[in-house]
C-alpha cells in the first residue's frame, strides 16, 4: 500500500537521524532552498519585529538563517518529528543563534492544530508540506490557522499544480513528477484557491521558480487584523454603555 507521505513510515526519522541524513529528509538543497525562502518572504515584507512560524521548519534550514535576523525569540517552528527539530536546533545553529531560541519554541504538531503557539503569530512560510500530504489535509490546516492566529496578516505556501482537469501524472518546471493521487502530490490551482476561499483566505500566486518546480501561493485574511467588523444585512452594532 502507498503511503499518504513518505514521512509516514514507521521508523523514517529515527533511521535518518542515526545516519546523519537529517538534511537529505527534507529535501536536500539545503543552501539553495533556505535562500529561496529568505528572499521571498523579505520580498512579501517580512520585517524583524513580526512573529513568525516556520511550519514544516524540520531541522532549521530556514532558521539557520531566518533565527539571529528576526528579532530575539521571534521564531516559532512546527514539524511532525520533534527529535528532528532538536537535532536541527543542537546542530544546525550557531551558539549565538541557538540563544536566540528557546527550543521550546520548537513544537512537535503533524495534525496543524498549533498547541502552545502565541495568537502574537503575524508571518508564517509552510514549504514542502503539502507537496507530500493528500488534498483533504489543507482546508482543515488553514481553517485552523484562521483561528490560531488572529494577528496573522500574511501566510506564504508551496504545493505543486498541473493544469485544470489535467488527468494523470505532470512533470513540473523543475524536472519532478508529480501525481493526483500518491505522494508527491499535485493539485488544480481552481482547487486550492477553493479551499483558500473557503477558509477566509485570499490568495494570490507568485510566479517564482522554485526548487523542484513548487508553486509559492500567498494568503491574507480576508478581514486583515484591525480592520472593521463587517455586518451582515440588518445587522447593527451594538449601544454603547
Amino acid at each position: 500500500m502507498t503511503l499518504a507521505s513518505p514521512y509516514l513510515k514507521p521508523g523514517f526519522y529515527a533511521d535518518a537521524l542515526a545516519r546523519g541524513k537529517h538534511r537529505d529528509i527534507v529535501g536536500g538543497r539545503w543552501e539553495e532552498t533556505a535562500l529561496h525562502q529568505m528572499q521571498v518572504i523579505l520580498d512579501e515584507g517580512l520585517e524583524r519585529h513580526d512573529h513568525f512560524l516556520d511550519i514544516g521548519c524540520g531541522c532549521l534550514r530556514l532558521g539557520h538563517r531566518l533565527v539571529p535576523w528576526l528579532d530575539h525569540g521571534h521564531y516559532w517552528g512546527t514539524d511532525a518529528s520533534h527529535a528532528l527539530m532538536l537535532h536541527g536546533h543542537a546542530h544546525e545553529l550557531t551558539p549565538e543563534a541557538r540563544a536566540r531560541l528557546p527550543a521550546d519554541q520548537l513544537r512537535e504538531d503533524s495534525e496543524f492544530r498549533f498547541p502552545g503557539l502565541p495568537a502574537s503569530i503575524t508571518f508564517a512560510l509552510c514549504w514542502g508540506v503539502f507537496t507530500h500530504l493528500p488534498a483533504p489535509a489543507l482546508r482543515p490546516a488553514l481553517v485552523n490557522m484562521r483561528q490560531s492566529f488572529p494577528a496573522l496578516r500574511k501566510f506564504l505556501l508551496t504545493v505543486f499544480l498541473a493544469p485544470e482537469a489535467h488527468d494523470g501524472p505532470f512533470r513540473q518546471r523543475d524536472g519532478v513528477v508529480t501525481h493526483p493521487n500518491r505522494p508527491p502530490w499535485h493539485r488544480a490551482p481552481s482547487a486550492v484557491e477553493a479551499d483558500a476561499q473557503a477558509a477566509g483566505y485570499n490568495l494570490r500566486w507568485r510566479d517564482d521558480l522554485l526548487p523542484r518546480g513548487q508553486a509559492l501561493a500567498v494568503l491574507t485574511r480576508q478581514d486583515p487584523p484591525g480592520s472593521a467588523a463587517i455586518l451582515a444585512p440588518g445587522q447593527s452594532l451594538p449601544n454603547a454603555s
